[in-house]
């Protein structure tokens, strides 16, 4: 009987490990086409610090990071595809900036938030924006030293405008994840919850 026993939970576990990817590969999906329909529309760049608080706070880590990829890329289809940028050196490397410093952002974010002893979703995510903004503009500065526009990195002006709207973005993306989630949407896989808690976002 114990043999048969494990064999049944080895299989529930399989399967609930593939619905929690078909899962978590659908939100990831959704994230990433939300904020590239935000960026389109707004004129602006890929809110890659939003994405990495929520990537930090509400999915599984094993998701965060190609969540970022995903919305990289699409956010280089939009460059490349539409707004026509320059297949230049300077362009591709600064391309590559923008991917590493996506990553790094919600590497850090998800550092610092798992740690947290503070039960507060709400305290959580922000901690986790402010990481991923400082994480974010650190790398881009490093790389604007070798391939130029450190003087727009350093730039106040600029760097509070982005955290303002970039924040606006976060909350409106998290309406987006509780307004889905209300009208039945699977919830998101997360890490360290039991079966029935498993994918729900949490409330602040």
């Amino acid at each position: 009987m114990g043999f048969f026993t494990k064999i049944g939970n080895r299989s529930r576990q399989r399967l609930t490990g593939a619905a929690d990817g078909t899962t978590a590969t659908l939100w990831i999906v959704i994230l990433t086409l939300a904020s590239t329909v935000t960026t389109v529309a707004l004129a602006c760049a890929t809110p890659f610090t939003a994405l990495a608080a929520l990537a930090a706070t509400q999915m599984r880590g094993r998701d965060g990071i190609p969540l970022m990829v995903v919305a990289w890329a699409a956010s280089q289809l939009v460059g490349f595809g539409l707004h026509d940028y320059p297949r230049d050196a300077t362009t591709l490397a600064w391309a590559a900036a923008l991917c590493m410093a996506a990553v790094a952002c919600v590497v850090a974010a998800r550092h610092v938030t798992i740690r947290m002893q503070s039960p507060s979703m709400l305290a959580r995510i922000v901690v986790a924006y402010l990481v991923a903004s400082v994480t974010f503009k650190a790398v881009i500065l490093l790389w604007s030293f070798g391939l130029g526009g450190v003087d727009t990195a350093l730039s106040p002006a600029i760097n509070a405008r982005q955290f303002v709207r970039n924040g606006e973005i976060l909350v409106a993306l998290y309406g987006l994840c509780r307004a889905l989630l209300a009208i039945g949407m699977p919830g998101i896989p997360r890490d360290g919850g039991t079966s029935g808690e498993r994918g729900s976002v949490a409330i602040c």
